[in-house]
């Protein structure tokens, strides 16, 4: 059984990353700048943008962080975006979700330049996904497939199961392990819940991606030998023995599953530290793009 190691791939990527941005400066080129837009005061928000800013500094990237309270307006919002899209000096941004109940999601993410769309939510650049067009793949999806063909696992021919159907990780992943090339090229099963008897599927599984966020959901009889396990979930789970008061767990349980896998992805430190060395590696192809244009 081979660990598909998150954290040290992205660390891999973070630094191949930080050595085309020291060719950049010794050629005097600008290097490329990612913003952050976070509305109000989620902890779990505040810790992922503060993640990916530290991340920006580490490979010498610029980066913007623009704060904006709880009580934002949809139309001061939209107004920010706008700002964004003309600025250029930013190559790409973000705006975290979840975001206050008064601000229509949708609205926003098609408010947002597909151009600097680095975390590819944009319908133009999803839509040029879905039909094997180059474009901005969603970071986690994006960081999947690196792992997947960093660590040569074989998806051609082969039988993948999705579990979850959102539109940051299930969609996505269902179209892009059935497209021609690799890691693609295997025949996808989508479930979610309310698909039946689950387990009849998922044990003819060669590769199961999991992103459900329910806690170790998947049981080893769920799965056959030899199996390769991606595990997206990610769930604070109350555990009095924790100094945090909490353990992280997976979709997966991994203690019994992995006697079966031969490939498996740790939570943590497998598909979410991923996530954020492909929002920089998208924010390096942004910063490409407009220096073509």
């Amino acid at each position: 059984m081979t660990i598909l190691d998150g954290k040290k791939t992205s660390n891999d990527i973070k630094n191949e990353i930080a050595e085309e941005v020291k060719k950049m400066k010794a050629k005097g080129e600008k290097v490329p700048h990612l913003a952050a837009v976070i509305v109000g005061n989620d902890g779990a928000s505040l810790t992922y943008v503060g993640s990916k800013v530290r991340a920006c500094e580490r490979v010498g990237f610029e980066s913007t962080l623009v704060k904006m309270s709880n009580t934002t307006s949809e139309i001061e919002l939209l107004d920010k975006i706008e700002e964004l899209n003309q600025d250029p000096e930013i190559d790409g941004f973000i705006v975290q979700l979840p975001l206050p109940k008064q601000i229509d999601e949708q609205k926003v993410l098609m408010a947002v330049d597909p151009k600097k769309d680095v975390d590819g939510f944009h319908p133009e650049n999803f839509g040029k996904m879905a039909l094997d067009m180059s474009t901005f793949i969603p970071a986690t999806p994006f960081g999947i497939l690196e792992l997947l063909e960093r660590y040569g696992v074989e998806t051609d021919g082969k039988h993948t199961v999705i579990i979850g159907r959102s539109h940051i990780v299930g969609r996505p992943m269902s179209i892009l392990m059935g497209r021609k090339g690799f890691p693609g090229n295997s025949t996808v099963t989508l479930t979610h819940s309310h698909t039946k008897n689950i387990s009849q599927i998922t044990t003819q599984a060669d590769i199961i991606i999991s992103a459900l966020g329910v806690p170790n959901f998947l049981k080893a009889e769920m799965v056959k030998d030899d199996v390769v396990i991606i595990d997206v979930g990610i769930t604070r789970v109350p555990d009095e023995s924790s100094s945090k008061g909490y353990v992280i767990t997976g979709d997966v349980d991994f203690e019994n599953v992995s006697k079966k896998a031969s490939f498996i992805t740790p939570v943590p430190g497998g598909v979410g530290p991923m996530t954020i060395a492909m929002l920089l590696k998208n924010t390096l192809i942004a910063r490409e793009l407009h220096n073509r244009d």
